[in-house]
């Protein structure tokens, strides 16, 4: 083997090695900083006016988005699925589908995405800023823990109202599909509420709610987690934006399947068929 493919090899090797050990290293710091998140949490709340202007800002303004979301993929999910049940004549049973998969996946996930993309990027990019400017230095001055004082009620809010978000999904996906399937696709009112109310239960909803918490508060830590983790300048607010919205996205499915197999063995533990 000549000295030059040895030297690529060795080059490829350390890159790979090098890759590895920034990623348990960012891990690792990740999970220190959610250690620290949860510890303060559990020994003080925030004050209530802070906790408002956070549950303000990460609800109430983001039920829009959530709204037109969840139409749109309920209306997305009639169109699209119209024409296998009317090959199989059971185009009566489209409700079924529909609140199905809006209350067990596609509710929680689309609510959480859009909490990632417009807040979890918002709250990297406020306390980057503040990183770069020296306001966590500032705080620390003052006797103020930058972590209790600043993340605790984002993460707080975060986990409080995304459930609440997650159902408003729910309810405007079901609703857009219900008015595609019987204005647009001749399926009759009665049969479509019939059969949604058939393949769903109080299980399928409770789990969508308990992941969209555990979302809640994966969006919250990673976001915040990048804010204090900024880089110098403006270009490193906008990779710590970036970087909150793709790790955050990532972490969201990752969570979605592993809850969703852990709430299905407990499912049929209670329940067997």
């Amino acid at each position: 083997m000549s000295t030059a493919s040895v030297t690529t090899q060795g080059n490829v090797i350390h890159a790979v090695g090098r890759s590895a050990v920034r990623c348990t290293q960012a891990v690792g710091d990740l999970t220190l900083f959610a250690g620290q998140v949860l510890t303060a949490v559990s020994t003080r709340l925030p004050r209530r006016s802070v906790l408002v202007m956070n549950l303000y800002q990460v609800g109430v303004e983001s039920v829009p988005v959530v709204m037109i979301t969840g139409m749109f993929i309920g209306m997305v999910l009639a169109v699209q699925s119209y024409n296998q049940f009317h090959i199989l004549h059971v185009e009566s049973r489209l409700g079924s589908l529909i609140a199905s998969t809006l209350l067990n996946e596609l509710g929680p996930v689309l609510a959480a995405a859009m909490l990632a993309g417009r807040v979890g990027s918002a709250m990297a990019a406020e306390l980057g800023t503040m990183r770069i400017t020296e306001q966590f230095d500032a705080l620390e001055v003052l006797g103020a823990q930058p972590v209790r004082y600043l993340v605790v009620p984002r993460f707080l809010a975060c986990c409080l109202l995304i459930p609440l978000l997650t159902i408003v999904a729910d309810a405007m996906g079901v609703l857009g599909g219900w008015m595609i399937s019987t204005k647009m696709l001749d399926v009759q009112s009665h049969a479509f509420w019939y059969h949604a109310e058939r393949s769903v239960g109080y299980w399928d909803l409770f789990a969508g709610v308990l992941k969209s918490v555990f979302f809640g508060a994966a969006i919250a830590i990673v976001a915040c987690h990048r804010g204090f983790r900024c880089a110098a300048g403006a270009e490193g607010v906008g990779q710590a934006a970036t970087q909150a919205f793709v790790i955050g996205f990532a972490s969201i499915l990752a969570l979605d399947f592993c809850l969703g197999t852990i709430l299905n063995f407990i499912y049929f533990y209670l329940w067997p068929v």
